[in-house]
């Protein structure tokens, strides 16, 4: 019997659940507590599970290094709710607001650590690979959030540029979740790399598809307004599609927009919209992104299993694309 995607997210909990880090210092090892306990969805490290067993590997053997993944995605979190200044994560109160700003670098600091301890736990005869690919893919993550925060001081961002900059901050460690659990699994190394590449795609189409809710989301769906991205001058794939798109006039609105200050959020909004809709943008973005979800589904036909092996990851990836909008 193959594990469900709920079944290996219920598992990674459980282990979670039954960690038992050091009690002192508390200043430390709370906040770890703390962020790994208010929730998530554990998909990453479930999608390593589901890429162990595919291949008829010992789902037990990958649960150390799938928390190593849970851990280091957390501990980017982490980070980066500090240098977003953010108050809240997951509904409840951000590490550097609960106790203090040094205490969340730390804390951050010793998950990274903690992350590779876990992954050391990796079967001898893949440890070197497995921790070359963890190791690769935490370094691009960390390049991703450079990128991003580069951005932000920024007028122009390119779509290759900001497509490069998804790909590495979100699309990589899902794809490495894959990837990492195949070589758990015993895959055959051209196996290895398709689920890579179905996980890279796929996490760059949810991406977009995240800026294109952001815009035009059901508020009732999502539980916070449309636009967000736009007040906040986020530079996303919509954004910068409408300023390459635009004519003079729209192009000269949009600017104003992106550099105007004290105005009223919701005019913002509604006027940065209606430049979109002219310009078709939600119709390009819907076509950028089938074009990477196409290409990720076709990475998971070439696997050489069989397609009952793959249900799984078939139902997560037109999940993921059927988000209500």
């Amino acid at each position: 019997m193959m594990y469900t995607l709920a079944e290996a997210q219920k598992l990674i909990e459980k282990h979670l659940a039954n960690i038992r880090f050091p009690e002192e210092p508390g200043e430390l090892y709370d906040p770890v507590r703390y962020i790994l306990s208010i929730g998530g969805k554990r998909i990453r490290p479930a999608l390593c599970l589901l890429a162990c067993d595919m291949f008829a590997g010992s789902v037990d053997s990958a649960l150390h290094p799938a928390t190593a993944i849970e851990i280091f995605h957390n501990f980017t979190l982490l980070h980066d709710d500090i240098m977003d200044r953010s108050e809240l994560r997951r509904g409840n109160e951000t590490v550097h607001l609960k106790w203090n700003e040094n205490v969340a670098i730390l804390s951050g600091d010793v998950m990274s650590i903690l992350a590779g301890r876990f992954m050391n736990e990796a079967p001898g005869a893949v440890l070197r690979n497995v921790n070359d690919e963890f190791l690769r893919t935490a370094i691009e993550v960390c390049e991703g959030q450079q990128l991003d925060m580069n951005f932000e001081r920024r007028l122009t961002v390119s779509e290759e540029e900001y497509l490069k900059m998804i790909e590495l901050k979100t699309a990589v460690l899902i794809a490495a979740s894959l990837k990492i659990g195949a070589m758990l699994g015993g895959a055959a190394e051209r196996d290895a790399a398709e689920l890579y590449h179905f996980g890279k795609n796929l996490g760059i189409a949810f991406q977009l598809q995240d800026d294109l809710l952001d815009a035009y989301g059901d508020p009732e769906v999502f539980g916070k307004k449309p636009g967000m991205d736009i007040v906040d001058n986020k530079k996303t794939i919509l954004m910068i599609t409408a300023l390459r798109e635009a004519d003079e006039k729209q192009k000269a609105v949009l600017n104003n927009w992106l550099k105007a200050s004290g105005f009223d959020p919701e005019q913002k909004v509604a006027e940065v919209l209606r430049i979109f809709d002219e310009l078709r943008i939600k119709d390009t973005v819907e076509t950028l992104i089938s074009n990477y979800y196409r290409s990720s589904v076709q990475s998971l036909d070439q696997l050489n299993t069989p397609r009952e092996r793959k249900s799984e990851l078939y139902a997560f990836s037109e999940y993921l694309m059927k988000r209500e909008r």
